[in-house]
């Protein structure tokens, strides 16, 4: 029987990858740096935001005093624009409805930082998870599974198979993995069918809507 699902948030749960796009090029122009395409973005994000500023910043822009700078002007541009073009994937809500109603308890586990995280779960899908949890000080991120444990200690969940994680990236995979959990890779997400695959994936879904039957039905098989 399945007891809970662990959703990933940035390419599975919400698709903000335009907003992180405009906020990067934006310190990537003010400093005169060369932009980089929305495409490009879907592979620089999934690491957490210091990885993606210092993978969007020019190799003479990778000092510690510089990446400071530049995750600071980052944090500061997104934050004032993270609501502009982000989007909840059409479905998901109701998807997470019909797990929650068949029983089974729902969390998010993102690298974003753990204040936005929350801020971001709660504007977009309102009283819907009553837990989530971010990027925490002296915690690893995904894909160190320290996160997935913190989270189910929260919801009162043991991880094991009964426990599903949902993502769209190899970081996603390998941090279901790391967890021992079986993971159904998001193909609506950032990165796709191929990487899901090679790293992978138990289940892949093509769509928010196909969730509730792929993730209880593999529950049945166990």
């Amino acid at each position: 029987m399945l007891r809970a699902v662990v959703f990933d948030l940035d390419g599975t749960l919400l698709n903000t990858i335009d907003d992180l796009a405009d906020a990067a090029n934006w310190v990537c122009a003010q400093n005169g740096w060369p932009l980089h395409t929305v495409e490009e973005y879907k592979h620089f994000v999934g690491n957490g935001i210091p990885n993606l500023c210092r993978r969007f910043a020019p190799p003479q822009a990778q000092s510690e005093a510089q990446q400071a700078a530049v995750l600071a002007a980052f944090s500061a541009r997104y934050n004032a624009h993270k609501e502009d073009k982000t989007a909840p994937y059409p479905g998901v809500a109701e998807a997470v409805r019909a797990l929650q109603q068949a029983g089974v308890a729902c969390g998010v586990l993102s690298n974003k930082e753990d204040s936005l995280a929350q801020a971001v779960i709660e504007h977009y899908f309102p009283g819907l998870f009553a837990h989530v949890r971010g990027a925490v000080a002296g915690c690893p991120a995904k894909p160190d599974p320290a996160g997935v444990f913190a989270l189910l200690k929260t919801m009162g969940v043991a991880p094991g198979p009964e426990v599903m994680l949902v993502g769209d990236s190899d970081v996603d995979v390998f941090t279901g993995k790391n967890a021992g959990l079986p993971v159904c890779g998001a193909l609506w997400g950032f990165r796709g069918k191929e990487e899901l695959t090679a790293a992978g994936a138990d289940l892949l879904a093509e769509r928010p809507a196909d969730l509730p039957r792929l993730l209880l039905g593999w529950a049945g098989r166990g």
